[in-house]
């Protein structure tokens, strides 16, 4: 079974080249009515873009544009939201530039603590 603090809006995620990375959530429901300090839970469903990524390869810049994680097993124990793999910050992830070249796995630097000054909770509607 895994473990980890899950992934939602609220979380600062990086490409390793120090660009931005944001969930995107897919809308309709599902994740979006689960909430951990007011932010939706991120899935496997989601899609994450990367802004402001510096990399450049033989002089030619090579950004980070996407990142795609790999949700453990989906076996007993597995955490879903309308059967989509809820994101840990132990789950496998890539960031890939436009030409989905593999870049290096994001850096998540902060993920479920809740915000400073506030309560770390979990909401549905």
């Amino acid at each position: 079974m895994a473990s980890g603090n899950v992934l939602h809006g609220g979380v600062v995620m990086g490409c390793p080249h120090g660009g931005l990375v944001v969930p995107v959530p897919a809308g309709g429901g599902g994740a979006e009515a689960v909430r951990i300090d007011g932010a939706a839970v991120a899935t496997a469903g989601d899609p994450f873009t990367v802004s402001g990524c510096t990399h450049v390869v033989a002089g030619r810049p090579q950004p980070c544009t996407g990142v795609r994680f790999l949700p453990d097993g989906g076996g007993e124990g597995q955490v879903c939201v309308d059967g989509v793999p809820v994101l840990l910050e132990t789950t496998t992830g890539m960031c890939f530039s436009a030409g989905l070249v593999p870049q290096g796995p994001p850096v998540i630097a902060c993920a479920g603590r809740g915000r400073p000054g506030g309560s770390e909770g979990v909401a549905c509607r």
